[in-house]
């Protein structure tokens, strides 16, 4: 059976949060105030700018938005699609829908049409597919975890890609955006990862790239057929 896509349901991507970054904190709170309503929510991935849950330091680092998720998934129902920066998630948050990037893309309903969800990097080179099996794998994890000592190794990754431009134009991403396209049996494909905010009609396919919450403070309200992209 299918998942069915609510209307007014609200995908959000690429908030990759961190001390600079604090767009998903603030939507996050305003969703438990009720100033933005929701029923469903779509968590596209790269939401955190790592996390696993492996990864005590950043665990700890992220616990006050990981209680936020929490307690609204008792009343919203949440979807999180695991990205290339957060991953191996489903002991952290229960009561979440948690796709890996293995099952990806996640086949959905709206209005009878056909949705295929996915962060945005799958259906890549051999080489990335085996790179994300390692960066993933629990022993090794665990293991980097343990020898963790003052935490120099997560602090080292976090410093790191806390200096990353991640914002910027995708010049030929119509092109890629075609391309993708070609990788799914649906009617309706939603991404993030691209950081890009834009659709396209392919031949009768829809294609919607979720805009990065960081980039553009942007997230995405699926009304009457429309992805209508609100200011945070």
């Amino acid at each position: 059976m299918f998942l069915n896509i609510k209307e007014n349901a609200i995908f959000v991507a690429d908030s990759h949060y961190n001390e600079r970054n604090q767009e998903f904190l603030i939507f996050l709170e305003k969703v438990k105030s009720k100033e933005i309503k929701a029923e469903q929510l779509f968590f596209m991935g790269d939401m955190f700018d790592f996390i696993s849950e492996e990864s005590k330091y950043f665990v700890k680092r992220n616990q006050k938005l990981l209680n936020l998720i929490n307690e609204l998934s008792k009343t919203i129902q949440i979807v999180y699609l695991e990205g290339n920066h957060d991953y191996n998630l489903s002991s952290l948050f229960p009561n979440v829908l948690v796709v890996k990037r293995e099952n990806q893309p996640l086949i959905a309903l709206y209005k009878h049409k056909k949705v295929a969800l996915s962060h945005g990097d799958n259906f890549t080179p051999k080489s990335y597919d085996i790179y994300c099996k390692v960066i993933r794998n629990k022993p090794l994890l665990n293991f980097l975890n343990f020898i963790d000592f003052n935490n120099f190794i997560s602090k080292k990754i976090y410093y790191t890609l806390i200096k990353k431009t991640i914002c910027s134009d995708f010049k030929g991403f119509e092109t890629l955006a075609k391309r993708r396209v070609g990788y799914f049996n649906s009617d309706i494909v939603i991404e993030g990862h691209f950081h890009q905010g834009k659709e396209f009609l392919f031949d009768n396919k829809r294609y919607v790239n979720i805009p990065s919450l960081c980039c553009s403070k942007e997230y995405t309200k699926l009304e009457n057929e429309k992805f209508i992209k609100v200011k945070l």
